[in-house]
């Protein structure tokens, strides 16, 4: 068995948050291997850490974690576009120079959440569109998945920063794409989300916010902010210090964080290169295919944001 060891107090976290027990992790690896070797239409990666993400993800519920790697690898075949961005296209370090989505190094204790940055008001939305932004940030979420135990294990705070963000920007966001995002987002991939902040907003969508927040049940309620374009309220729950420069804090330039992730991209070059062939051949399935209409509908409804 091939597992990273967890930090005494991530051991803790995970042993109380998500029901996870050493004893119990080989079998529970081996029986989601003897599961995946019966399916006929699933082609899964097999590593150990990369298994176990999914099953921390799942709080160690072997069913869900079936559902999830099926719903991960379908989402490939049925969706490629979500996921035809490739690690070497040279958008990639665009993106990743515009700071466009950024991972913390540091966390605010050592079995806290890890905390990202979104800016996608960085971008220019007659060049890039949001499918090359999401794919980018899915490159960096498996690498995560792969070696960040504070994402894994804690969970993720995100940081919206909408200032820039237009109309144009808006528009690549149709129903279709924002429902298949959302899917693989909350329903496919294994990260937990641990709270959304909202910061910079234009007046307008600070409005749909707060509406999208009035209608979530009182525990997702208790976890989305909108702070406007004050940084002091965003300081009161992501500590100042664990911030990049640009946001008042002292964890370094933006750019010094990206530049990191553009070396650690190549560093995972092959293991990218050979995870783009995994998916599921829907003509193989047990039953009834999957298509994109039964997974995602003709009517464009959406599933209320969902936190852990």
């Amino acid at each position: 068995m091939s597992i990273r060891p967890l930090s005494p107090e991530l051991a803790e976290k995970a042993r109380v948050e998500l029901n996870e027990d050493p004893n119990r992790i080989p079998s529970d690896l081996q029986h989601i291997k003897d599961w995946l070797a019966k399916q006929p239409h699933i082609y899964a990666r097999t590593d150990d850490q990369w298994l176990i993400a999914f099953l921390r993800g799942c709080k160690y519920s072997l069913e869900r974690t079936k559902e999830k790697l099926d719903l991960y690898y379908t989402l490939r075949s049925i969706s490629p576009e979500l996921y035809s961005f490739k690690h070497d296209d040279p958008l990639f370090d665009e993106l990743m120079d515009l700071g466009v989505y950024v991972l913390m190094p540091k966390t605010e204790t050592p079995d806290s959440p890890r905390v990202a940055i979104m800016r996608i008001g960085k971008v220019n939305p007659g060049k890039i569109t949001m499918l090359h932004v999401f794919g980018m940030t899915l490159i960096t979420q498996k690498i995560a998945m792969m070696e960040d135990d504070n994402a894994m294990v804690a969970g993720v705070k995100i940081i919206m920063d909408l200032e820039g963000v237009t109309m144009a920007h808006i528009l690549h966001m149709t129903p279709s794409v924002m429902k298949k995002m959302s899917v693989q987002s909350q329903d496919a991939a294994p990260l937990r989300l641990k709270g959304a902040h909202y910061i910079n907003c234009p007046a307008a969508l600070e409005k749909i916010i707060n509406l999208m927040k009035s209608m979530l049940n009182e525990k997702n309620r208790n976890r989305l902010y909108v702070h406007g374009q004050n940084l002091d309220s965003l300081y009161q729950h992501i500590p100042k210090y664990l911030l990049p420069e640009e946001y008042g804090g002292d964890g370094g330039p933006i750019r010094a964080i990206t530049d990191s992730w553009k070396a650690k991209r190549w560093q995972y070059s092959s293991w990218l290169e050979e995870d783009m062939k995994y998916k599921t051949d829907e003509s193989k399935r047990p039953g009834t295919p999957k298509t994109a209409e039964s997974l995602f509908g003709i009517e464009g409804s959406f599933r209320q944001l969902e936190f852990d």
